[in-house]
């Protein structure tokens, strides 16, 4: 599957900003069953793009910008060729043994709760590859997908008490939980085809990656109760959305800020039949 992907984001400030500095995780790397055709990220004029990799393995873009600015508009697109792997990912870049992925994290810490659904799902036994699976399905069972109710700081405790969230809380939960229970977990940001047909969105994805012996990393989208097919591009992985967010930053003045995220994820092929019917 040929997927085309275009992100802008947009900002708009009461008062002029002297300077925006962001880390940007939005370039996707090449691996098995994900192969990126072309990607480009286009900074707002004026702006400076510095690029290298994070601890893990991420590109990371730092932009710059070092002028009087009272709107910022930041665009990435790209080509991405997929193949559904059934959630196996292989031939990436590890720069950590799996049981690094097993320390906590400020968004993805255990309380009482969160050890209660870890232990009952646990109940009985399972090996890992059912216990990701039987665990996957209960975060999607426990918390229902509704935007606007959490935000990029909330935790999985929080996710979970409140029994609302997106998919960065999901995963948050997934996260908690499988480490809980001795499973390495790791959060995965990106992009993702809507099975609905819709193109546009207001946000990217996440979803989770669990290791397990003899498979390597395997990925489960809680937020959806299925394992990634070809319909997900990965960007940006890490313990806890902190490290893989897709934009990260700091600026000096401006006031208050209105922030507007358009992501259109499209099929190729759909699209050139789209054009030629009309």
């Amino acid at each position: 599957m040929r997927l085309l992907i275009r992100h802008e984001t947009r900002y708009r400030y009461d008062s002029p900003v002297s300077r925006t500095l962001q880390t940007l995780r939005l370039t996707p790397q090449s691996h098995d069953g994900q192969e990126v055709l072309r990607w480009r990220v286009v900074p707002p004029a004026g702006a400076t793009l510095a690029t290298g990799e994070d601890g893990y393995g991420n590109i990371v873009d730092m932009l710059s910008l070092e002028r009087p600015h009272d709107a910022l508009t930041l665009l990435v697109e790209g080509e991405v060729e997929t193949r559904d792997t059934h959630g196996v990912v292989t031939g990436t870049q590890e720069r950590f043994p799996a049981a690094f992925y097993l320390r906590s994290s400020p968004l993805a810490g255990t309380d009482a709760a969160l050890v209660a659904l870890a232990e009952e799902v646990a109940a009985g036994g399972r090996e890992p590859l059912a216990l990701a699976h039987a665990l996957m399905r209960a975060v999607h069972g426990r918390i229902a997908f509704q935007p606007g109710l959490t935000h990029a700081a909330t935790t999985a405790a929080e996710a979970l008490a409140a029994g609302t969230g997106v998919c960065q809380d999901h995963t948050h939960v997934f996260l908690a939980c499988a480490r809980h229970l001795g499973l390495p977990a790791r959060y995965v940001s990106g992009y993702l085809l809507m099975a609905d047909g819709s193109v546009e969105q207001a946000a990217g994805h996440a979803w989770a990656e669990a290791f397990i012996d003899g498979l390597g990393w395997v990925g489960f989208d809680a937020a959806n109760g299925i394992c990634p097919t070809e319909h997900y591009v990965r960007v940006a992985i890490g313990l806890d959305y902190r490290d893989a967010a897709p934009v990260r930053g700091l600026r000096q003045g401006g006031g208050a800020e209105a922030l507007e995220v358009v992501i259109r994820v499209g099929e190729l092929q759909t699209q050139a039949q789209t054009q030629a019917q009309a």
